[in-house]
């Protein structure tokens, strides 16, 4: 298993993003509930905005049928997705990976 840091950099529709943030989450949830997600979160620094999103898969296609099925993709609210492997070596979180 690796980790895969993703980068989302969603498209202008905020409404309607709010309105597709509930599956969202409850997709991630499950993810994270299974041990595929380690961590995700928002970018707070402006719109159209994305996320940090950390996968644990087997290989890069593996984490990109992953973010394929997220709501906010299927929904085509996120105009860029970016996967590269990760290795975690140091610092405070690490020791959680």
């Amino acid at each position: 298993m690796a980790y895969f840091a993703t980068t989302y950099r969603y498209n202008d529709d905020v409404e309607r993003r709010g309105e597709v943030r509930p599956a969202h989450r409850d997709y991630l949830a499950g993810l994270t509930e299974r041990g595929q997600l380690q961590v995700s979160g928002p970018f707070s620094d402006g719109e159209p905005g994305g996320a940090l999103l950390v996968f644990v898969a087997d290989t890069a296609a593996d984490a990109r049928a992953l973010i394929d099925a997220d709501p906010f993709v299927l929904d085509g609210l996120v105009a860029e997705v970016v996967v590269r492997e990760w290795t975690p070596v140091s610092g405070v979180l690490a020791q959680q990976f």
